[in-house]
């Protein structure tokens, strides 16, 4: 057991030392920041063929530590390193892959692919998103068996690639699930309460973005990550809305990228700093193609 336990951390901190840093290149593209300012941005490079995919983040209250889950069902624990308050590295402690109901290693199937969404709920229990069959999953812990929530209708009619892509949970364990598309020109959004789905609120779309990823902030507000494909790049935005029982109001558009400033942003994780800032991170999904890239991203945000 103890051979066994030995492996399992010192390969992931050799993955971790592998990791290859590289800079952005300021004024290399177009960024419209709107109220929200650059601040850092660190490619991501490593070894094992599972490492890429990232379609989920989040970033502990200190501003380290950091979960990120790959859409092939890989869960990665780690550091954010930083240096003069920038993203200078990422130290990655471990390293495991999520299971399915029977307790089984997901490693191929319907039910393995495209885990989109990430929220990690005050108890310790992580919640995961899936486009492959519409569906939450909750897991007592990152090695535990899958325990899938109810799936209401409405979520067996979206498309394999485009269901439930973005996840969030609040400060009172609730959950919010929002489609990457749907009919109409509403992006519904969904709510658990711990009981049941219902859809209390939907948001607007325009402008050809998508939505691949969601947070509930520190200070209680509703934020949206989008993306727009136009051939040969990505464009992403970042939104915000004051939420309530009644709904969303208030909308604000924090950040709107120009073409391949980044890669496909899908994770989003907000926090607040030491000092009472507000930080978006947000991690990229290189679809496992050599000319794209994974990279971490970090804005500042106004309060």
């Amino acid at each position: 057991m103890r051979r066994r336990f030995a492996i399992k951390v010192i390969v992931p901190l050799l993955l971790g030392a592998s990791l290859a840093v590289a800079g952005y290149a300021a004024g290399r593209n177009e960024v419209d920041p709107g109220p929200a300012r650059f601040l850092s941005s660190l490619e991501l490079r490593a070894k094992p063929q599972w490492f890429g995919g990232f379609s989920a983040i989040s970033v502990a209250a200190d501003g380290q530590k950091v979960v990120l889950l790959t859409d092939r069902s890989h869960l990665l624990e780690g550091v954010i390193e930083r240096q003069a308050d920038r993203i200078s590295g990422l130290l990655v402690h471990s390293h495991n892959q999520l299971r399915n109901r029977k307790g089984q290693t997901m490693t191929s199937g319907r039910d393995s692919v495209d885990s989109e969404g990430l929220a990690l709920a005050p108890d310790g229990a992580l919640f995961v998103s899936f486009e492959g069959q519409a569906r939450v999953s909750r897991y007592n812990s990152h090695r535990s068996a899958a325990q899938d929530l109810p799936r209401p209708k409405a979520f067996r009619v979206y498309e394999d690639n485009k269901a439930l892509e973005a996840l969030g949970i609040d400060s009172h364990g609730q959950l919010y699930t929002v489609p990457e598309n749907s009919p109409g020109d509403q992006f519904p959004v969904w709510r658990w309460d711990g009981a049941r789905w219902e859809q209390p609120f939907s948001i607007s779309k325009y402008d050809g973005y998508l939505p691949v990823g969601l947070d509930i902030g520190p200070d209680g507000r509703f934020y949206l990550l989008e993306r727009k494909f136009v051939w040969i790049g990505f464009r992403s935005r970042l939104r915000r809305w004051d939420l309530s029982e009644e709904g969303l109001t208030n909308e604000t558009e924090l950040l709107r990228t120009g073409l391949a400033a980044h890669d496909n942003l899908e994770g989003l994780s907000v926090w607040r700093t030491a000092t009472g800032g507000l930080r978006a991170t947000m991690v990229s999904d290189d679809n496992f193609m050599p000319f794209q890239r994974s990279e971490l991203v970090e804005y500042h945000l106004p309060n």
